[in-house]
């Protein structure tokens, strides 16, 4: 089993313990990111990967309920249906191409594409829903530490909005939130 496999079943595990443990009433709490709710933190998970592994690799995942029926309910199908793909012992040998983000062996691809948007996205449904908030802390390190050298390439890509400004003896966690733009 790949290093993609253990670390995504323990960001996604994180991620559905936080979607599990949605107060009732708040999945239309306003989130971090602008003029999303809680609800659409899920919503942009389940919509925008599974389009870009099916194009990229070939591969179906499985479609549960809407996010607007069951949010936690619909990242658990996706995101079960990611980690079979990654606990596939054939997964190691296929390969990922896709016109605009190259070609990657498939861990690589779902490591480098999705796994940090998961926890990313783990922060923002946590602080939507007034949840604890804290991340794996190796996990934030290596994305810290992955993404400062594409800095200009993530904003002019929108991906990330302007950067907030913190202390620099701020603890890492609290400079990855501020690095994607989100006021931690």
């Amino acid at each position: 089993m790949s290093n993609t496999a253990e670390r995504y079943r323990k960001v996604a595990g994180q991620f559905t313990r936080t979607a599990d443990g949605v107060p009732d009433g708040a999945w239309d709490n306003p989130a971090p990111c602008e003029g999303w709710v809680a609800r659409d933190v899920v919503r942009h998970l389940v919509e925008w990967f599974p389009p870009f592994l099916q194009q990229g690799a070939g591969l179906a995942l499985p479609s549960g309920p809407s996010v607007d029926e069951d949010p936690a309910a619909s990242w658990r199908v996706m995101s079960d249906g990611v980690q079979a793909v990654l606990d596939d012992p054939t997964t190691e040998s296929r390969r990922f191409s896709h016109p605009q983000a190259g070609e990657h062996a498939l861990p690589d691809a779902i490591d480098m594409f999705f796994l940090g948007d998961v926890l990313i996205h783990t922060w923002d449904l946590a602080r939507a829903t007034e949840q604890d908030e804290t991340l794996d802390r190796a996990e934030v390190e290596a994305m810290f530490a992955g993404i400062q050298p594409f800095d200009e390439v993530l904003r002019s890509s929108g991906h990330y909005g302007p950067r907030v400004t913190v202390p620099d003896d701020a603890d890492v966690q609290t400079k990855l939130i501020a690095f994607t733009g989100r006021q931690p």
